[in-house]
């Protein structure tokens, strides 16, 4: 077993033959490091943790930590990641709360960039990138294939769409539309589709212009919801991203940064 005679490896952990532990790495009680997770020198993961495989946390990352919640109590809550995510330098991810969905899970082949945090009862899909700083308040959802600028920050109880760019040092207080770019040039709002980035993914131009049309109806209609909503109803009925983005607006509760 790769295990840097320097490390902490603590009793009650499983922690696959085929998995490396750097020098002096920390790796706590309930811990479960799948194969092929690297855990670099100085990096600590604390537990009840599960980490999948082909995981690399870079060194002085802290996986796994207690929340950052005054109503925690010490409750066995846990971090649960999925397999092929990097965690840079520095970055934390924190374990959920009973409050919350008792768990913190973050899904496949995620990057979070050096000091970005994940805090208690967060939800993360698959194929984000976080960037340097990025950070997210308790019980965040973010769906697939978003990317966070840097120092995006984002205030609890809040839902990033899927394909959704949020630009660097925007404050998010309001759910940030699927497939849209969103910043804080002035104020944070989607300002456009994010056509680049959803053409990088494999959208045809077809399904970038109908997602285009359901922005200028959102814009054309920005101080009448029922207007907006009724118009971005009947495009729906032929186009099912159109429909996502419907679906998001009318479940939000907190509230959308729109057009």
């Amino acid at each position: 077993m790769p295990i840097d005679r320097t490390a902490i490896v603590h009793e009650t952990a499983t922690v696959h033959p085929d998995a490396v532990i750097g020098p002096y790495a920390v790796v706590g009680a309930s811990v479960v490091v799948g194969a092929r997770t690297r855990i670099g020198a100085h990096a600590v993961v604390d537990g009840p943790t599960v980490l999948g495989e082909d995981n690399v946390v870079h060194p002085h990352a802290a996986l796994g930590g207690p929340p950052q919640d005054l109503k925690y109590r010490d409750e066995p809550t846990r971090l649960v990641v999925g397999s092929r995510n990097v965690f840079r330098e520095f970055m934390t991810a924190h374990r959920g709360t009973v409050t919350g969905h008792g768990e913190t899970v973050i899904g496949d082949d995620n990057l979070f960039m050096a000091y970005s945090h994940v805090a208690h009862d967060c939800i993360i899909g698959s194929r984000t990138v976080f960037a340097n700083s990025a950070s997210l308040s308790g019980h965040v959802t973010v769906e697939d294939d978003v990317i966070l600028g840097g120092f995006v920050v984002v205030k609890q109880f809040l839902r990033i769409g899927r394909f959704a760019y949020v630009g660097g040092m925007t404050p998010v207080n309001k759910d940030v539309l699927p497939f849209t770019w969103t910043s804080s040039d002035r104020d944070t709002k989607a300002y456009k589709i994010n056509g680049v980035g959803l053409s990088r993914k494999g959208y045809s131009a077809e399904r970038v212009a109908s997602l285009n049309k359901a922005y200028r109806i959102l814009y054309r209609n920005r101080h009448d919801h029922a207007a907006a909503i009724a118009a971005l109803g009947e495009l729906a009925a032929s186009a099912p991203d159109v429909k996502v983005l419907l679906d998001f607006i009318t479940s939000s509760q907190a509230g959308i940064h729109g057009a």
